[in-house]
């Protein structure tokens, strides 16, 4: 069974029942829930990024160099990265998808900021997106950092576990992300993007509360893990 870990923050790897290794919003150097390193990830196959914020994007590139994953994200950080000598890249934009050897993925909509880390030139400027990973009879969506869409309308029926951020300030707070689970009807919601920054500190048992019966909430320590089944 594939297993999903939670690194802090909003970065997670998976391992699929085929032995892929996923990364996803790779930030190592910096994150304080994590003291895994870049040089600590062993056999990465790809990398997917949900936008270029510094946050979730600082590690893609030195990640994908050492490694030679294959980095996924918008057309515009693909292009960026190949810039930076990346030559797998595979460029995507807001609801495309594509049948990976490992499973299908779709990029959906975000509400957020567009800047690329580490890019001087200011060329690169472009949309924020979320992830729908659809790996064996689980169905992953890794929102990124987001305000609440009417959007998400639209992914009910088509999410198992939903990974949303609580963290308010630069992204949805626990009340929008309740009604963002109204909206989605997941199964179970793991909350993210919290507790990293003083202005993100969040209570993860309030956000339950909140919650209430529309989903089991699952609170992922950093470095803990949950099978998708």
């Amino acid at each position: 069974m594939a297993t999903l870990t939670y690194h802090g923050h909003s970065t997670f790897t998976i391992r699929t029942d085929d032995d892929v290794h996923i990364v996803i919003d790779p930030w190592f150097e910096g994150n304080p829930h994590t003291e895994l390193t870049v040089d600590d990830l062993e056999d990465v196959d790809y990398i997917f990024c949900t936008h270029g914020h510094e946050d979730h994007f600082a590690d893609a590139i030195p990640l994908a160099r050492k490694s030679g994953a294959t980095l996924v994200s918008t057309f515009e950080i693909a292009m960026f990265a190949g810039e930076q000598g990346i030559e797998n890249v595979h460029p995507m934009h807001i609801g495309g998808a594509f049948q990976f050897p490992f499973g299908r993925v779709k990029m959906t909509a975000a509400l957020h900021g567009g800047q690329v880390h580490g890019d001087e030139s200011g060329r690169w400027t472009t949309v924020p997106a979320g992830f729908l990973f659809q790996i064996g009879r689980s169905r992953l969506y890794h929102a990124g950092d987001t305000a609440l869409l009417n959007d998400m309308r639209l992914l009910d029926g088509e999410v198992d576990i939903a990974l949303l951020p609580i963290g308010d300030n630069f992204t949805m707070g626990p009340d929008d992300a309740v009604r963002a689970l109204e909206f989605i009807n997941p199964r179970v919601v793991v909350p993210i993007h919290y507790d990293t920054f003083p202005l993100i500190e969040q209570d993860t048992q309030e956000f339950r509360r909140k919650v209430g019966n529309r989903a089991r909430v699952k609170i992922m320590a950093p470095g803990s893990e949950m099978e998708l089944g």
